[in-house]
């Protein structure tokens, strides 16, 4: 980043900063996503944003090491005191927070101190798989589905509602939270597309609008705290563990990904089918970034709606890979514990590689998957699916070794702190986490 980019950026967020105090902005939020899934942050007063814009806000590169319990690895790459790097706002993400009277938010991308790209960054992660995209010819727009449950105060989970799944009943004794939420969302410019009660007490689910795959992490991110900080204000707690109680149904964070040319979305073409049997091959791995705790695997087992299954269908919701006619490619084994960014990065990876390879999908499984002898399980565990991580050419090469490095060793770091734990144990530590 040079002087004249860096005085660019200056004055730009110079100019933002009256419009922002004229609506009550005091502190800016500035955000990242670590390896974990956990948004970490480092915040400035509003009129130091053109400083933090264009010398960016110092952060430690420890936090590429962080467990989800806060507790450091010792990474090969990542882990140690030593050095610092720099969080510049993206401002054309800026955001009054509804849910935050006189808050904004902002995500970060990371630099060094001499204004290069962290190799390390999340965000930088998606931008330059979508990149990769683009040059290929391909357009891509994604979008998460968002779970979460609702619970009264207090560090064990007792459900706010006690309405029945899916039942209107949930939203009529949560009404006032619900309309919140969702005109907190509308006044951030989040276009919210559906609102539900899920089947898990005390659980609702939202999908977003489908974005350029940055802004969708992005509005992962904001969705998930705007979530978070109206859930505060009325008096609950909200979780997006994958697994809150251990013997209870999880939160999923679904994932969907469209393939446009000119305008046109390609669902239905050769080369939508070539990148979905290119994230089907690599699903396996793709776990390690999409399924990313001890717990998701406490989340991702049969006849659970969790896509347990090396699998694709057409609108099967027990297969992985459910192929929306029309639209989309959607992928139901993810969740919330996974970075958003690394998450759609990954795909991108997988499927381009499945573009690439001019690879055919399987026939499609048209029934539950637990009924048909050969369909294969996904990793029935973290370390089972860091090995496949390991061994996947494809997305080490895309993260690139010393990242792949660090993300293996921050997943082996969880698998290690679990060790011997009773799924109850997992589910407790890891509840209020995510």
């Amino acid at each position: 980043m040079d002087t004249d980019e860096r005085q660019r950026r200056y004055d730009r967020a110079a100019d933002l900063v009256a419009d922002l105090a004229d609506r009550d902005v005091i502190v800016v939020a500035i955000t990242w996503v670590d390896h974990s899934g956990i948004t970490r942050v480092k915040s400035v007063p509003l009129r130091r944003l053109p400083d933090a814009a264009a010398h960016g806000v110092g952060a430690s590169p420890v936090f590429d090491a962080f467990l989800l319990d806060d507790s450091i690895v010792a990474g090969r790459h990542a882990g140690g005191p030593v050095g610092d790097l720099r969080l510049h706002p993206d401002l054309d993400r800026i955001t009054v927070l509804a849910g935050q009277p006189g808050w904004a938010w902002a995500p970060a991308d990371r630099y060094d101190r001499d204004g290069v790209p962290h190799p390390r960054d999340e965000r930088g992660f998606a931008r330059a798989m979508t990149d990769r995209m683009a040059v290929h010819g391909y357009d891509v727009r994604a979008g998460f589905e968002v779970e979460w449950v609702v619970g009264q105060p207090g560090d064990d989970f007792v459900p706010a509602t006690t309405g029945p799944a899916y039942g209107h009943t949930r939203q009529v004794e949560l009404s006032d939270y619900c309309a919140d939420l969702v005109a907190a969302l509308g006044e951030q410019d989040v276009e919210v597309l559906q609102f539900h009660p899920e089947y898990a007490p005390g659980q609702f689910e939202l999908s977003t609008a489908p974005e350029e795959p940055v802004r969708a992490a992005d509005t992962a991110v904001l969705v998930r705290e705007t979530v978070r900080a109206i859930t505060a204000r009325h008096g609950m707690r909200a979780s997006f563990s994958p697994k809150v109680v251990a013997d209870g149904v999880g939160n999923g964070g679904h994932l969907h990904v469209s393939l446009w040319r000119d305008g046109r979305n390609l669902a239905g073409s050769g080369d939508a089918e070539s990148f979905a049997a290119g994230v089907l091959r690599h699903l396996p791995g793709l776990c390690a970034v999409g399924c990313a705790s001890v717990a998701s695997y406490l989340r991702l087992v049969p006849s659970h709606w969790a896509g347990a299954f090396a699998a694709w269908g057409v609108e099967n919701r027990e297969t992985a890979l459910r192929v929306v006619e029309g639209r989309d490619l959607e992928v139901k084994c993810f969740d919330l514990s996974g970075n958003p960014y690394l998450v759609v990065g990954a795909t991108l990876a997988a499927g381009l590689a499945g573009i690439v390879d001019g690879l055919r999908l399987p026939e499609p499984v048209s029934v539950d998957p637990v009924h048909v002898a050969g369909v294969p399980r996904l990793p029935l565990s973290l370390e089972e699916a860091v090995r496949a991580f390991e061994a996947d050419e494809v997305l080490v090469e895309a993260f690139g070794p010393e990242f792949a490095a660090t993300l293996v060793d921050v997943r082996r770091g969880e698998v290690a702190r679990f060790a011997g734990a009773s799924a109850e144990e997992v589910a407790r530590v890891t509840r209020w986490r995510h």
